[in-house]
């Protein structure tokens, strides 16, 4: 019986975290991917087959240069993709595809002018991502733990550090951030996990929550520590926010915290399998109106709860399930971060992150670093 219909990806599982999902195989270059009901199917250069037929967790591995050849006796000089797949395609008897959201316009045009259906389908693409088992989550907690670490390595630096004129100074060298950050990228690479654009930012760069922060740490204002590591070979990412103060934390500051670290314990508490991530999100938003933290465009910019409560974690840092201001359903064996903040000019910021895994009846908080305002 000639199969009818079939999943394509074309692209680098380096960088496509469903082509890597569905192959456990790791190449720079495109590559093409074709999963049937019954087989995976990758077409390869003759660089990789060799490898990818030894590591790759599919079931057939075909050469690209067949098809080229194939093509080329059909009177195509210079077969493409297009051309490369209509010749499998025609041996399998596949008429339809369905691709993912990013798919490449100029294979799809090039495919559909050859007279095949092209069906985009909506993320995620393959559902059962969200839904970690237990040897994705143990690589999300390896690589949680020695995040958690690397947090540890730069907190216990900054607590140690000596004050003079509101810098941080290590003996006669002022403390930056971009040193702070140095110190956990080299910690985490150390022991297998690599870290990018760590967010190491003080005083009125947190009160922006992706600037990553440069220049010279300051005393007895907001440090925002968040690091997202990715484990070289597990390929799953860790995610973990803490806020410090070094010295004494303005009243202010500490109000900030105060009423961040009990939002994200609210968040928790109402995570379970079946909850909208929506309800989660708007119960901060509440709880942050009540207690007189307004959010918002706030005299010409945007100040207060003004990002999301959390996202789902895995072989990508960010991925479904989202817990925002639109709705989605938690269920159980997702793996989320909850991570409230407030953020106002003249003050700074505050961030607390931490993952958690939804259960039936509960969240599971799997991290367990300590939130501690001043060092």
């Amino acid at each position: 019986m000639k199969i009818q219909a079939a999943n394509l990806i074309i692209a680098s599982s380096e960088i496509d975290s469903n082509l890597y999902y569905a192959t456990k195989f790791l190449a720079p270059d495109p590559l093409i991917f074709i999963q049937t009901v019954d087989e995976k199917i990758m077409i390869m250069s003759d660089l990789e087959i060799d490898r990818a037929k030894d590591q790759a967790k599919i079931d057939t591995v075909l050469s690209y240069t067949i098809y080229e050849e194939a093509a080329k006796g059909r009177g195509i000089d210079n077969p493409n993709t297009a051309d490369i797949l209509h010749e499998f395609f025609q041996e399998r008897g596949i008429k339809s595809l369905v691709v993912p959201s990013y798919f490449g316009i100029r294979h799809a045009i090039l495919l559909q002018e050859k007279g095949y259906e092209i069906e985009v389908k909506k993320d995620p693409f393959y559902e059962e991502r969200l839904k970690k088992d237990e040897k994705e989550i143990d690589a999300i907690i390896t690589s949680l733990r020695h995040s958690e670490d690397a947090m540890n390595s730069a907190i216990e630096f900054i607590k140690d550090a000596e004050i003079k004129d509101s810098i941080l100074y290590s003996g006669e060298k002022v403390i930056t951030s971009e040193y702070i950050r140095m110190l956990m990228t080299k910690h985490l690479l150390e022991n297998g996990l690599i870290a990018q654009h760590t967010i190491v930012s003080c005083g009125e760069d947190s009160s922006s929550p992706h600037t990553e922060g440069s220049g010279p740490v300051i005393a007895n204002v907001p440090i925002i520590i968040d690091l997202f590591p990715r484990s070289i070979s597990t390929r799953y990412y860790a995610d973990i926010t803490r806020t410090i103060v070094k010295g004494t934390a303005s009243k202010e500051v500490k109000g900030l915290y105060t009423a961040v670290s009990s939002a994200q314990e609210i968040a928790i508490s109402m995570i379970r399998d079946g909850i909208d991530g929506k309800d989660v999100h708007n119960a901060i938003l509440d709880h942050f109106k009540t207690l007189g933290y307004e959010s918002g465009e706030l005299n010409g910019r945007m100040q207060g709860f003004f990002h999301g409560t959390g996202h789902g974690v895995g072989l990508d840092v960010h991925e479904p399930p989202r817990i925002n201001k639109k709705s989605d359903i938690l269920h159980a064996g997702n793996v989320v971060t909850v991570e409230p903040g407030l953020y106002y000019k003249g003050i700074g910021g505050v961030r607390l992150e931490d993952i958690v895994v939804v259960q039936e009846d509960r969240a599971i908080n799997i991290t367990k670093y300590p939130r501690i305002l001043e060092v």
